[in-house]
């Protein structure tokens, strides 16, 4: 078994502890929190024996001691600053995770230790503000009274001892990481909007926005509602210089913001590659002081989601070249693509999904369209199968916008028969994603998979985009032969009377026991001989 599996079998019994406390959505919080302090802690001994001893210490345990021997020394001030500069944060000696399981295995856990320790990481930085704020150890829903619910995250801290995090090759962590936030996405249903995109969409979207940026040295990669961090962590696999990546995101949800910088933690992101912002994507702009146009832009924003439309955004940068009009109230999709795509490098690739109607809905949204086409801004459209999103069964697709190219054609991908169903939802496997990126990079025509639309093409169909005036990947259905058909009903006739004729012969031979049973068999009998 590897190590990854290993891994994820020990934080998966962390969830089996909260299971049934609460919701995924409430006691994913308190795992992914506790898994994210266990890692500081490890980290952080882990560091001071490296540099009190210039080696890797054999246990934590070990580690533990050494550091506490350090700190009640003459150099305790010292390695305090050492720690500090090289890490962003600092723990005391009992706050570490170990000096944690020490008390929970000797049944004398106290949160309110554990809470010291929460707070001390977040005051040590503001990288790390906030950013424990929605682990409550002191709430009901880990037990009627303080015994049980201290009960219970000493339970976890003893689950999660068993995760070696230090030791983990290459990206185990973040990727168990990610997984346990799959699962939960899995289990929450459609709450997971806020914070995941299915794998399947997310590779498509990541590689397609990589392409021809594989390269680049010191890529700046940005979503404006970016969840967990998913997607934009996802870009790393397809980059030969991921620890350069500079990561921008912004997220209106504070527990996800909160996800989203564990996420970059636990990815090894240095925290000086780390933008983060929590706040509303659409009400004011940004970046707006710092870098404010990037290489890769990817986006999976809420759905025809509600928001202002007031009158002062025909002012705002984002949105003031089109024709005066804004995104409706009620469907802020076209708010979301235009806020991505101003910020968005001349020399990049944005890629965002959304629902179908932003390929043909009019008044508005029907303007935008028609200017983002004439201005060769939208370079492909990928329909994805339906029932991929654990916040919605309806289809969507994949827009893909670049700046000042020639030409102003579009390509059409259907991709909505490449999946596999799993469960609840429709999964995409690496086959079917490696299909698309096929269509994607050949740019031609295939039949009932793609086509590469002219500009005129476009203006003949009214800047309308849905996809089936494209792309028909409709099945003719079967010529039906006449003659084969009468013949199988003159068959199947004779086959029914042959199987008549030998149940009467059988009911013929039947003898009972009443009148009444002889004569109800003998009308049964009456109705077969006339029919």
């Amino acid at each position: 078994m590897s190590e990854g599996k290993d891994l994820l079998q020990v934080l998966w019994s962390g969830a089996d502890v909260l299971r049934g406390k609460m919701d995924a959505n409430e006691y994913k919080t308190y795992l992914l929190g506790l898994i994210f302090y266990k890692y500081l802690s490890d980290a952080y001994l882990s560091k001071a024996y490296d540099l009190l001893h210039d080696s890797v210490p054999n246990s934590l345990d070990e580690a533990q001691i050494s550091y506490e021997e350090a700190m009640n020394s003459e150099d305790a001030k010292e390695l305090s600053k050492e720690l500090k500069d090289s890490l962003h944060y600092t723990l005391a000696p009992d706050m570490t995770y170990v000096s944690m399981l020490h008390d929970a295995r000797n049944n004398c856990f106290n949160r309110e230790k554990l809470q010291a320790a929460f707070n001390r990481i977040e005051e040590s930085d503001e990288l790390f503000n906030g950013l424990f704020a929605d682990v409550d150890l002191y709430s009901n829903r880990l037990g009627a009274a303080d015994q049980k619910q201290s009960a219970t995250i000493s339970e976890v801290i003893k689950v999660l001892a068993d995760a070696d995090l230090i030791h983990t090759e290459g990206d185990v962590l973040g990727n168990a990481y990610e997984y346990l936030i799959g699962q939960f996405a899995s289990e929450t249903g459609k709450k997971a909007g806020e914070f995941y995109t299915p794998h399947g969409p997310a590779q498509i979207l990541c590689r397609i926005a990589m392409t021809g940026q594989e390269n680049k040295k010191g890529l700046q990669v940005y979503d404006p509602c970016m969840g967990s961090g998913s997607l934009m962590l996802s870009c790393r696999n397809y980059s030969s210089e991921p620890e350069y990546i500079k990561y921008y995101g912004q997220e209106l949800m504070p527990s996800t913001y909160n996800l989203a910088r564990m996420n970059m933690f636990l990815h090894g992101v240095l925290p000086e590659n780390q933008h983060l912002r929590n706040g509303d994507t659409l009400d004011a702009d940004w970046p707006t002081d710092e870098e404010t146009e990037f290489d890769v832009v990817t986006m999976n924003p809420p759905y025809s989601a509600n928001w202002s439309a007031a009158e002062g955004f025909k002012q705002d940068e984002r949105f003031m070249d089109y024709g005066g009009k804004l995104a409706p109230k009620s469907k802020a999709d076209y708010a979301f693509l235009l806020h991505g795509f101003y910020h968005l490098k001349q020399t990049g690739t944005m890629a965002i999904v959304l629902p179908h109607g932003v390929l043909f809905r009019g008044a508005s949204e029907g303007v935008i369209r028609e200017i983002l086409l004439q201005n060769g801004s939208i370079y492909a459209v990928i329909g994805l199968p339906a029932n991929m999103f654990y916040n919605t069964s309806i289809p969507t697709c994949i827009v893909v916008l670049k700046k000042h190219r020639e030409g102003r054609d579009v390509l059409f991908i259907d991709a909505s028969k490449l999946f596999e169903k799993e469960k609840k939802q429709n999964v995409m496997r690496n086959k079917h994603i490696d299909r698309v990126l096929e269509l994607y990079n050949n740019r031609k025509n295939v039949e009932k998979e793609a086509y590469l639309a002219s500009y005129d093409d476009i203006v003949a169909n009214g800047y309308n985009l849905n996809i089936p005036r494209y792309v028909d990947s409709s099945e003719e259905e079967a010529e039906i032969d006449l003659k084969a058909l009468v013949q199988n009903i003159r068959e199947t006739d004779k086959a029914i009377k042959e199987g008549n004729a030998a149940l009467l012969e059988m009911m013929k031979d039947l003898r009972f026991n009443d009148d009444k049973t002889k004569e109800v068999v003998g009308e049964f009998i009456k109705a077969l001989e006339e029919a």
